[in-house]
């Protein structure tokens, strides 16, 4: 009995580096306190299956270097997907917005265009209006006058107003690309961060 426990947690002690503890020494000295020869041998006993035990229930939690390799490898791969994937988005959402934003511009230059057109036929319209009455109706040619002030007033109200719009979504973009950059940039962080 004695000997088994002797040799079984000597066994672990060379595996996790501990101090060397001498059962006989140990038995020596509970005998020289007033033990008898079976219940110091009992002590040492019960003593040696708990370290043991305890080395055991240690042993049990640790993982080997391979493992954590493996685990570490595992990490580094899905962080580069979870990587490849945001940069993908990234790309894709500035391309819509880049589309998003070339659409808007290409509806304002038809507009404008079509805003010019209108003006031109107007224009026409008024003067020749104005051509056919002109000795019969000068107090009216002030009023057609005025209207064609209006038109471009409100036509230049209106380009003004899609140049403040595109203005915005310019702005827009700028602000989303920042936040995904520093989103980006964050993530990069926290993996040196984490790796390191």
């Amino acid at each position: 009995m004695f000997g088994a426990s002797i040799r079984r947690f000597s066994s672990f002690s060379p595996k996790l580096n501990t101090p060397h503890f001498d059962t006989h020494s140990f038995v020596q000295q509970l005998r020289n306190s007033g033990f008898d020869a079976k219940k110091a041998d009992a002590a040492v006993e019960i003593l040696s299956k708990a370290i043991n035990d305890g080395i055991d229930k240690y042993a049990a939690n640790l993982i080997t270097k391979e493992t954590l390799n493996k685990m570490s490898y595992q990490q580094k791969v899905d962080f580069a997907k979870l990587k490849g994937e945001l940069q993908m988005i990234d790309k894709s959402e500035f391309n819509s917005l880049r589309n998003e934003h070339e659409r808007l511009r290409s509806d304002l230059e038809k507009m404008r265009t079509k805003f010019k057109e209108e003006m031109n036929k107007s224009l026409s319209g008024v003067r020749l209006d104005l051509n056919l009455e002109k000795g019969r109706v000068r107090e009216e040619n002030s009023i057609y006058d005025l209207k064609i002030k209006e038109t471009d007033t409100r036509i230049d109200e209106e380009i003004a107003n899609m140049k403040v719009q595109i203005e915005s979504v310019k702005t827009q973009v700028m602000q989303w690309l920042f936040g995904v950059c520093t989103g980006t940039f964050a993530l990069v962080l926290a993996y040196v961060r984490l790796m390191s």
